[in-house]
């Protein structure tokens, strides 16, 4: 194969044999391709995009450059959920224990935020003691006693995505729906979960602005899944106003053990249900709303009697977590500093710009610029006000958590204008 060829192909809007693509992509995982030519054939994707078939084998290639794990062994059926990110978006943290209720494994390997977008393994490294680098024979072991485990992304899983992907970021070939379907699906699918549900982000704190994109990308992702063998799902989900009433790692732990208690916010207690419902669906292949029904009132009753809520806590347990601060939350990080902004006059919450709480967070050191930085847990936002309320003069619009005084003092007036009355 001649390397050069194949991006000209592509160059030209031909259609790549699934065998081009996996000889590509071999050939650049192991050093062959040099990463110039590598950027190019990603600009002639970017440009010219890609059929079903052509990204099926792209992240067939990509998932194969790497281990593959299977649950062969695992005595329940297997389920996982992808979140294209978002701001307060604590999801997966109610989720992975509340699908185990049901009989349902999760194997959930997730990522770590960057820029305003918050990652889940930030979130459960801010509890004490929380081990997300397991060894796979760990996760696996753990996945099978406790039903969940959720882990980090290892060096040998879909290692060709991990050149690419840093290569997309300085290319400017992010914004690629096959791309972005083949970075999310080689992983996922590497993990080796039978069944998968996509959580898609629409709006202006999200990575697809509008919904017409978001539903390509949502139907890309399944389209992938079903031609790869695994039973899919996605729904769209707004991404105009954080979820719940926080945002920041230890904080947004803090509101998943609320929800975990059959307590928190009703926007994520039914975001939490509506992902679970269709992942234990799925995994169970149960279908007519009869059947989906019955799920929901157990899930809801695994929130409401504290069987979800035991399930998180083994899993912490078993992940060298202590469990103790599911009762005391002062074991989490606390912040140095605390501030409550105050509505400047009363009106009626129109909504609350996820973008502009998720740039707080970030200065307040809740998030990173650069996968290198080193973030805040206890940093963030909480008592966040929601769309809908109606306030008077003075009430509270949220509480800013920071290392220090002047710190939340400088960015009040940005929390502030997060507001829209």
């Amino acid at each position: 194969m001649v390397p050069q060829w194949l991006i000209e192909k592509k160059r030209d809007g031909g259609v790549l044999s699934a065998a081009e693509i996996e000889e590509f992509i071999r050939l650049y995982a192991d050093g062959t391709i040099p990463d110039y030519q590598m950027s190019a054939m990603a600009m002639a994707i970017f440009f010219r995009g890609m059929d079903e078939a052509e990204t099926a084998a792209l992240t067939d290639a990509m998932m194969r450059s790497g281990a593959l794990l299977d649950w062969d062994d695992c005595p329940m059926p297997t389920a996982d959920k992808h979140s294209t990110g978002g701001i307060g978006d604590k999801i997966s943290l109610m989720l992975a224990p509340l699908v185990a209720t049901q009989g349902v494994a999760v194997p959930m390997i997730s990522g770590r935020g960057l820029g305003i977008t918050g990652g889940t393994l930030d979130k459960l490294d801010s509890i004490p003691g929380y081990n997300s680098r397991l060894e796979i024979p760990d996760f696996k072991r753990i996945v099978s006693e406790v039903g969940c485990s959720i882990i980090g992304q290892t060096a040998n899983l879909a290692p060709a995505d991990g050149k690419l992907y840093a290569l997309r970021d300085v290319t400017g070939t992010v914004p690629s729906i096959p791309l972005i379907t083949a970075s999310i699906m080689s992983k996922k699918l590497a993990e080796g979960a039978a069944s998968l549900v996509f959580d898609v982000k629409f709006g202006r704190a999200a990575f697809m602005r509008d919904r017409a994109n978001a539903e390509k990308l949502a139907a890309s992702l399944v389209a992938t899944g079903l031609r790869m063998g695994r039973r899919c799902d996605a729904i769209l989900t707004p991404m105009d106003d954080p979820h719940g009433r926080t945002a920041g790692n230890a904080l947004e732990v803090a509101e998943a053990v609320e929800t975990l208690k059959g307590e928190g916010p009703a926007d994520t207690r039914a975001l939490t249900l509506d992902l679970a419902v269709r992942m234990v669906a799925l995994a169970k292949g149960a279908d007519g709303e009869d059947a989906k029904k019955s799920i929901r009132d157990a899930l809801v009753k695994a929130l409401d009697n504290g069987a979800a809520l035991e399930k998180f806590a083994a899993m912490v347990e078993a992940q060298g977590g202590d469990r103790r601060f599911i009762d005391n939350p002062m074991l989490l990080p606390q912040a140095g500093a605390t501030l409550d902004i105050k509505a400047p006059a009363a009106g009626t919450v129109a909504g609350v710009d996820a973008e502009k709480i998720g740039r707080v967070v970030l200065e307040l050191g809740g998030g990173r610029r650069a996968a290198a930085d080193t973030i805040d847990p206890a940093a963030g936002v909480s008592n966040l006000v929601q769309r809908g309320e109606t306030l008077s003069k003075g009430d509270r619009l949220m509480t800013l958590h920071a290392a220090t005084p002047a710190l939340a003092e400088s960015l009040a007036e940005e929390a502030r204008m997060a507001v829209i009355m």
